[in-house]
């Protein structure tokens, strides 16, 4: 069931979203705006608001999301998830705090932040906490909307304008995803918090050039500031060093569940990998990089 309801604005006329119930079950079957635009429920309990032509970014299809939900299940990135929700949790102590987690793909992360909010004692329950995970795939949401029940789980381009009001969440969340500066600015509260997670020199570099993972740009940290600034401002970073121990099927996965996914066969690429041992050694490296709005300069 859903947690607390953010405020949504409808990507059609950009009137206020009402949630419509089931008289039966109480759950929520549908958004809908005062100018009858009406959003139905997914069976699995995610809303589609894409409209329009939609979107020229190519999402995620479903074998890229079987990938990634079994490489993150197996724990693997669980230093990372965890690191994150400490990073997010003291921006949402407030009254009525919310989060929006853009690029939330199966909701692994978006999961690790209500979990620690959960069990640290940084908030007494998630009662009063809106989340709203948001993704291109379909077939991403779908698992997302059943790991996360307590969010709204939403289809949406995040180049377009996103559903939601000025000012409405305390933190926004990027995990390996793209990133709008410009809504972001206008979503986040004036003392919000925008939390971005980037691969460093060196990531899963023992099997980049077997499993086709895409290179690390070494400006990477230069075009994150250049794309953000003007809206935000650089706060802290922290370092995340993981040592992985991966089997083949590992490396497979996550070679799969990347952009690379999007031009790889799975066939192909176990017979690639067939050489390796049953277990490699492999460095993770991250980078949690949070900012602050700052002022827009005058044009």
């Amino acid at each position: 069931m859903l947690s607390r309801l953010p405020v949504l604005l409808c990507p059609v006329c950009r009137q206020d979203l009402q949630p419509v119930h089931d008289g039966g079950t109480g759950r929520v079957r549908a958004l809908a705006c005062q100018e009858r635009h009406s959003f139905d429920a997914a069976r699995q309990g995610y809303f589609n608001l894409l409209v329009g032509k939609g979107t020229a970014f190519e999402s995620d299809t479903a074998e890229m999301v079987a990938a990634r939900t079994a490489f993150l299940d197996a724990g693997h990135y669980r230093p990372l998830a965890d690191a994150l929700a400490q990073a997010a949790a003291p921006a949402l102590q407030g009254p009525a705090p919310a989060v929006l987690d853009s690029g939330t793909g199966t909701g692994h992360y978006l999961r690790a932040i209500l979990d620690y909010l959960d069990g640290s004692g940084a908030r007494d329950s998630r009662e009063g906490l809106a989340a709203v995970g948001l993704d291109i795939s379909k077939f991403a949401l779908r698992r997302a909307a059943r790991l996360n029940p307590e969010a709204i789980n939403l289809v949406g381009d995040v180049w377009q304008p996103l559903p939601l009001p000025d000012a409405a969440v305390d933190v926004v969340t990027v995990v390996f995803a793209p990133r709008n500066a410009a809504e972001f600015a206008r979503v986040l509260k004036p003392a919000g918090r925008l939390i971005v997670v980037t691969p460093r020199a060196g990531h899963l570099g023992e099997v980049a050039s077997q499993a086709g993972l895409l290179g690390i740009d070494p400006a990477k940290d230069e075009r994150l500031a250049e794309a953000l600034a003007g809206r935000f401002a650089p706060l802290s970073t922290r370092d995340i060093d993981v040592d992985l121990s991966l089997s083949p099927e590992d490396v497979a996965n996550l070679a799969l569940m990347g952009p690379a996914g999007h031009h790889t066969d799975r066939a192909a690429l176990t017979e690639k990998l067939a050489g390796l041992p049953p277990v490699t050694r492999v460095s993770a490296r991250f980078r949690i990089s949070v900012f602050v709005p700052s002022e827009i300069p005058a044009l």
